[in-house]
């Protein structure tokens, strides 16, 4: 369970400016519905160009609507030139603290708000030429420089709080080392070798160790970052049996997580005989 401040679960269970601004003077859209967060933001001037009304849409988790709330609780009344100045960090601060897991729900407010702006003066939200380095969550190189540039984030684990880039697959996890090699001048993280040499057999003990070592290193981190979890009941021959726990007890993408993130992973690093089964409960 996430440990929120009063704050986050007073702009929870009671968020600011929902809705959407009629006739709005901008529109700002930011994330996905198929990657867990999107918001929409519509706000509108008064004769002195400051943000008169702002309002917001938000699909996603609860620090995704309160850090959406503190947003236009902050914003109203400035200008634009004010408003652009608003960082991630200052929401979380208005809230009183985000969990580090989940401060890429600030980023999003941060990110929607300039995209509205850039809306309103008729310019492209982003100019230079990107790459996707998340496919999983559609999180660009750029997007990963700037995030660990204004937070001073130098581990792959702090990039994946704060815009969830690396939580998915994994594959793109080299590529955001040497993001990260590439700012701050550091060794990045050798990849995870294969643990099991070709053509080995395991012994039962060599495998359930194997698959104990797995699950806390390539499975755990990743389902943990969004509130999930896993516990490891059994295992018999080459069935694992496992039950689903917090967020991913009750999410609809749940086989689809187990089938292909983590009978996928534990195929790759124990055998590619393995199959997991989930037990309710």
């Amino acid at each position: 369970m996430w440990d929120y401040t009063d704050k986050v679960k007073d702009h929870f269970l009671h968020p600011r400016n929902v809705g959407e601004v009629e006739n709005p003077d901008a529109i700002g859209e930011v994330g996905s519905l198929a990657c867990g967060d999107a918001l929409r933001l519509t706000f509108k001037l008064d004769e002195n160009k400051r943000i008169q009304d702002i309002k917001f849409q938000t699909f996603g988790c609860a620090s995704a609507i309160a850090s959406s709330s503190a947003l236009t609780e902050i914003a109203k009344g400035m200008t634009l030139e004010e408003a652009e100045k608003i960082s991630n960090q200052d929401l979380a601060e208005f809230l009183g603290g985000l969990p580090e897991e989940k401060m890429h729900c600030s980023v999003m407010g941060k990110e929607a708000l300039e995209a509205a702006i850039a809306n309103y003066r008729g310019e492209e939200a982003v100019k230079e030429d990107f790459e996707i380095v998340c496919k999983c969550f559609g999180v660009t190189d750029k997007e990963i420089e700037r995030v660990a540039t204004e937070n001073d984030l130098t581990s792959l684990e702090q990039i994946t709080d704060f815009t969830k880039a690396g939580g998915g697959c994994q594959a793109c996890h080299p590529k955001i080392e040497a993001i990260l090699t590439k700012l701050w001048g550091k060794k990045p993280v050798e990849p995870a070798e294969n643990l099991v040499p070709a053509g080995q057999k395991l012994t039962n003990l060599q495998k359930i160790r194997l698959i104990q070592e797995t699950l806390e290193r390539e499975i755990l981190p990743p389902i943990r970052s969004d509130g999930g979890d896993l516990e490891l009941i059994d295992v018999a021959g080459d069935t694992i049996y496992v039950a689903l726990r917090g967020s991913c007890s009750f999410c609809p993408q749940s086989q689809f997580t187990l089938k292909n993130f983590v009978e996928a992973k534990l195929r790759e690093f124990v055998s590619p005989d393995l199959v997991v089964e989930e037990v309710k409960g």
